[in-house]
């Protein structure tokens, strides 16, 4: 099973870890790619505050983010598991998982990134600010410019198991299943039981906990029908409105 996560907005310091090193981060293919954002956006912040702020979308109070991306080969480096922070990683909780648990999460989990194209969780990376829905002047829109290199790569990390998408909009935009890695995708929305409505929040907790039931079950669904038998298993209310969509009913937003 691969699980893609969106990565959160708010990430911790980098801290005084060793700076990145670019060569030591999971799926090699997307390399060339990560060294080309990353030079694009260490120069336009050193370069021009203003227009960094700008094309980051960063408002008076996140100025600071300008200087952090500035320092990004220097800044100190931490698994990308204790980088991302915010309400799915609070409630996937992966400092707390027991060591068979965070094995497979290791190995299963796949955090998408505008910076990075996608990273796992014990890959070192310092903190940084550059979403997927960022324009850069140079690459242009980095959802458009991750496809050609996600599209050569993703597949082959997904394998021949379940692919379960938990991105936001944004970050789907980088890398669509085609085939049958499509066949063998699932996508989770999170309803509030009673209205049958998307609360965000809400929606981003329920995922985080989802995806730490099926890590600490040790579940490893093949298939979109197995993976509602899996969480149906796991005491989860789930409804099928089409083949490969999955929906989670909870009736308390918390």
């Amino acid at each position: 099973m691969l699980v893609l996560l969106p990565p959160s907005e708010g990430k911790a310091a980098s801290g005084s870890g060793a700076p990145l090193e670019p060569g030591s981060l999971s799926l090699p293919g997307l390399a060339a790619a990560r060294a080309a954002v990353l030079e694009e956006l260490v120069e336009l912040c050193s370069a021009d505050e203003e227009k960094a702020r700008e094309v980051l979308g960063l408002s008076e109070g996140l100025r600071g983010e300008v200087a952090k991306n500035a320092g990004l080969r220097t800044a100190g480096a931490r698994p990308a598991g204790e980088v991302y922070t915010g309400v799915l990683y609070d409630a996937l909780g992966l400092a707390t998982l027991g060591a068979a648990a965070r094995e497979r999460a290791r190995v299963s989990l796949l955090v998408f990134s505008g910076l990075w194209g996608a990273v796992r969780v014990d890959d070192r990376i310092p903190s940084y600010r550059c979403s997927m829905g960022v324009k850069l002047p140079g690459l242009g829109a980095l959802g458009a410019y991750w496809r050609t290199p996600m599209a050569a790569v993703l597949p082959e990390a997904a394998g021949d198991g379940l692919v379960l998408d938990l991105r936001s909009a944004a970050y789907a935009t980088a890398w669509r299943p085609k085939g049958g890695v499509a066949a063998r995708t699932a996508t989770v929305r999170v309803l509030h039981a009673p209205t049958r409505k998307v609360v965000s929040h809400f929606n981003k907790a329920t995922k985080g906990r989802i995806v730490r039931s099926l890590l600490e079950a040790g579940a490893a669904p093949g298939s979109p029908a197995e993976l509602v038998e899996a969480l149906r298993d796991l005491g989860y209310v789930v409804e099928t409105p089409s083949a490969g969509k999955l929906d989670v009913l909870v009736d308390e937003i918390h």
